[in-house]
């Protein structure tokens, strides 16, 4: 019976796709960006509870004052800063998360190799570039989104951490007389707990450490993915190329 060169192709491609989703899934605690991801992970609350405080400060600031002269000026600081930052979160994306990410339209026009030089023709219309331009306004949502993308990044890595740990600690620490909490309550009776499991012999702890083995792999790549929204958001909020400039 002669074989359907069609349906032998389509097979070939499937099981090469099904292999490499299996290489990349399998080999993420072996990759260097999956560690980079990590890290940009870490960083994304800390950075995003500054950035939220910082903006929220200068714009109350700002409109606070603006029936003196110095609100305007607060406000135009406070813009000019987003875009900073948003220049910032850019490099991060490319240099932890992979990601091709531009900088703000406006900071990308300044000139600083023969003193500080501003886009345009002078202050004003140095101002008024940056109120028009599309990344300005998008770099300050994104500013507002980190702070909400770094508390989901800090909760994913620390419950993805706490239950990895003690799922994969559990040869080590369940008949440990001075460990008094398991990830789900207080130890009963001495025994550890890992959620409703309560482990307290060695078998049912080699158990408890390849079910945390199991848990590593599918929490770097649940991290990896999170990690990897995030920069390409970055990159689609920074993006100029329906700017028209």
């Amino acid at each position: 019976m002669a074989s359907n060169p069609a349906s032998n192709q389509a097979s070939g491609a499937a099981e090469s796709t099904l292999s490499l989703i299996l290489r990349r899934n399998l080999g993420a605690p072996l990759r260097v960006q999956t560690y980079k991801n990590l890290l940009y992970l870490a960083l994304a609350f800390p950075l995003g509870l500054v950035y939220f405080v910082g903006l929220v400060f200068g714009v109350a600031l700002g409109f606070g004052l603006l029936i003196t002269w110095i609100g305007l000026p607060i406000l135009l600081v406070t813009l000019f800063a987003a875009t900073v930052v948003a220049g910032f979160e850019a490099a991060l994306a490319r240099y932890l998360g992979g990601v091709n990410a531009s900088v703000p339209t406006f900071l990308a026009e300044f000139d600083i190799s023969g003193g500080l030089v501003f886009p345009g023709n002078g202050f004003v219309d140095a101002v008024k570039r940056l109120v028009t331009a599309r990344t300005t306004w998008t770099s300050v949502v994104l500013v507002l989104a980190k702070f909400g993308f770094g508390l989901l990044s800090f909760v994913a890595l620390t419950v993805s951490g706490a239950v990895t740990g003690a799922f994969l600690a559990a040869p080590f620490i369940y008949d440990d007389p001075d460990v008094i909490l398991g990830v789900g309550g207080v130890v009963v009776d001495g025994d550890y707990t890992v959620g409703p499991w309560v482990v307290d012999t060695f078998p049912e702890a080699l158990v408890a450490s390849v079910v945390g083995v199991v848990f590593l792999f599918v929490a770097l790549n649940l991290l990896n993915s999170l990690a990897r929204f995030h920069a390409r958001y970055t990159a689609k909020l920074l993006q100029v190329d329906d700017e028209g400039l």
